[in-house]
């Protein structure tokens, strides 16, 4: 063979091999998330993996952070490159953009649901034989009971909590000011306020610290799941909140790193019978009615009221509630006098 052949052969299996390797690299996702997600992502990232490399031939790999969602929401504001945040407010959500425009102000629109392919929400989990009779909200307020629930500054679990807490006593007392006195004195139960939603679970289950957790239904089912039910029970109150934790692409990012299809599908396909069923099976209520039914065993219908409809959206119950010298300022302190 001539001498050029062979050089150009040479420089063809070079080039061959670079692009063999370019395939095989696996374009990285990074999801930002909050506490009780843990389960559910590492679940749902095998199927679309799977997903993704039957589509298309990619391979994906897909990391997860999560911690209390406030604080994941600061540390994507400060830079953690995060192509997806999953975050459990909207919120937190659209804070992102509090010093530089990192996402579209429109997020909410892309996704069917207000951009929400699951919903949860609040319950309480006892020791079991429930000892303390605790069975709706009043209960958590008897002389003796111990109330454990993260700290909403730091844990959109959290939030939820107190909005679920505030919405059923402004519902059975009548107004805000009786609803403000009821979840002060339900604050003044409890001994600590973690910074999320896990480590409060950590703090109720393995430390057996307090009488009641307020807690995620998600949450609150993986700790009966993992005490085989011989030691805690779920306790449904009599009304409570609907949870909806959105989901988002982070626009800068995926701009940044050329990750945007890889991103958007991502989220796209929670939305699908597969991932529904996922989200089922980690505790979430899936958005599909048909879904949904077919799990009604491990969700118990009961009274839920919105953000929208009883506090006026996210925005509000921000500047109301949880801003710099807002109400649950003005209980924390009040407790701390």
């Amino acid at each position: 063979m001539p001498r050029i052949l062979i050089i150009l052969s040479r420089i063809l299996v070079i080039l061959f091999t670079a692009v063999s390797n370019h395939n095989a690299w696996s374009v990285e996702l990074l999801n930002v998330s909050y506490d009780p997600t843990r389960e559910l992502y590492k679940a749902y990232n095998q199927a679309f993996i799977q997903h993704w490399q039957n589509e298309t031939g990619e391979q994906l790999s897909i990391n997860n952070a999560h911690g209390g969602s406030g604080k994941q929401a600061r540390a994507v504001i400060d830079g953690l490159p995060a192509d997806v945040v999953t975050l459990a407010l909207a919120g937190d959500i659209d804070a992102l953009n509090r010093y530089r425009p990192l996402i579209d102000k429109q997020w909410q629109t892309k996704r069917p649901n207000d951009s929400t392919p699951y919903t949860s929400t609040v319950v309480f989990l006892v020791r079991k034989g429930n000892p303390k009779h605790i069975n709706d909200w009043d209960d958590l307020i008897k002389e003796g009971v111990e109330v454990i629930t993260p700290n909403p500054k730091t844990s959109g679990g959290a939030r939820w909590n107190f909005l679920a807490a505030w919405a059923y006593a402004k519902t059975q007392y009548g107004s805000d000011e009786q609803a403000q006195q009821f979840v002060s004195r339900l604050y003044q139960h409890a001994p600590i306020l973690d910074t999320g939603s896990r480590s409060a679970t950590i703090s109720f289950v393995q430390r057996e610290l307090g009488d009641v957790l307020i807690a995620w239904e998600n949450e609150a089912y993986l700790a009966l799941a993992e005490q085989g039910g011989e030691q805690l029970e779920i306790i449904t109150p009599s009304i409570s909140i609907l949870a909806q934790p959105p989901v988002a692409v982070v626009d800068h990012v995926v701009d940044a790193k050329g990750t945007r299809k890889q991103a958007q599908a991502y989220l796209d396909y929670l939305y699908s019978d597969e991932a529904q069923h996922i989200i089922a099976k980690n505790y979430y209520r899936p958005i599909n009615p048909t879904i949904l039914s077919q799990y009604s065993i491990q969700f118990p219908p009961l009274k839920l009221v919105t953000i929208d409809e009883f506090f006026g959206g996210w925005q509000n119950v921000q500047k109301i509630y949880f801003d710099e010298g807002a109400i649950f300022d003005s209980i924390f302190e009040q407790i701390n006098e």
